[in-house]
């Protein structure tokens, strides 16, 4: 791997049950003990399993998960669920249009978009995704989550991007075919990183401009072409903050799909600077602290994890250099 790979792992196996990689001062990486950050990621799948070949029918005891507007159709009932049962009424063009997601124990589960011009399936109600978190189980919010980013994926990869043919899903991954060129079209994933930058006993917080009134949050971006992860760190609490940083450590990553992004969690101390904001995406950036925490994100995303994490840590202040680590 080249120096500016990030190689890092969460929970190993082998050797330490609990280490990190940590950056060092020269270009190679550090690995740190005691370091992880216990993070349930929401939408991160892991109630299904994939079986390929896939079925190329909608098997008639499939699971299904009817999609439309970028949210998901909830049975409304003392028990609300997302999934539901293959009905003798659905359309015959729905049932071919379903795409497979997994198999939940031995029964197939499946996205079905329900078009704006048809009704809803008797009993269900549109709900965006996010707005169903506590009422469903975490399994559910997590394929519902899937479902809305499958059917995405889909609505945009009907035609071949090369020759413009009609694309055919492939039934041994997760793909889609050009039968004309044989350009196989993966689900899009965008890497985006998200850093919590301590100074002191405070920590960098921005307020973006489309942000809900008083919120705040963390700086995040997505990764550019050509860049590594960490300079993609760097570049974006430069860019949106005006400030330098130093020790970067990965903490957590989660799946976040509105419509396709992987969150990659970041520490960081801080490393010399004034706050400028970069009036652009970013109307204010301040120092908090632990008493003066502003309105935050909902605790549903990597976000607020990585902000509670910190608020509970009984570490108060940073260490200017990583002491006692290790070059791997």
């Amino acid at each position: 791997m080249g120096e500016g790979w990030i190689r890092w792992t969460l929970n190993r196996t082998h050797g330490n049950p609990a280490e990190t990689w940590t950056e060092g001062k020269g270009p190679g990486l550090y690995r740190e003990s005691g370091d992880t950050m216990d993070h349930k990621a929401k939408f991160a799948v892991d109630c299904l399993h994939k079986q390929y070949p896939e079925s190329d029918r909608l098997p008639d005891d499939a699971c299904l998960v009817f999609v439309r507007d970028g949210g998901v159709c909830v049975r409304n009932s003392s028990t609300p669920t997302i999934f539901e049962k293959v009905s003798p009424d659905l359309p015959g063009g729905l049932k071919r249009d379903a795409r497979y997601l997994g198999h939940r124990g031995p029964v197939a589960c499946y996205a079905v978009e329900v078009p704006g011009d048809l009704p809803l399936p008797e009993g269900l109600a549109h709900s965006g995704v996010r707005e169903l978190a506590g009422l469903i189980p975490d399994e559910e919010l997590a394929v519902a989550g899937l479902a809305v980013q499958i059917i995405d994926y889909d609505r945009t990869t009907r035609f071949c991007g090369r020759c413009g043919t009609p694309t055919e899903p492939a039934r041994t991954e997760r793909a889609k075919v050009c039968p004309s060129c044989h350009r196989i079209i993966y689900p899009r994933l965008s890497p985006a990183i998200i850093v919590l930058v301590r100074k002191n006993d405070a920590i960098l917080m921005v307020r973006g401009k489309r942000a809900p009134p008083g919120r705040y949050s963390l700086v995040a971006g997505f990764v550019e072409p050509g860049e590594t992860i960490e300079d993609a760190v760097r570049r974006e609490v430069r860019e949106e903050a005006g400030v330098a940083i130093k020790n970067l450590r990965y903490r957590a990553s989660e799946p976040w799909p509105f419509p396709d992004s992987l969150m990659i969690g970041f520490v960081a101390d801080y490393n010399g600077g004034e706050i400028v904001p970069d009036g652009v995406e970013v109307e204010s950036a301040v120092w908090v602290d632990r008493e003066h925490l502003p309105a935050l994100p909902p605790r549903l995303s990597l976000t607020r994890a990585l902000i509670d994490d910190w608020a509970a840590s009984r570490e108060h202040g940073c260490a200017n250099e990583i002491e006692g680590s290790e070059e791997i």
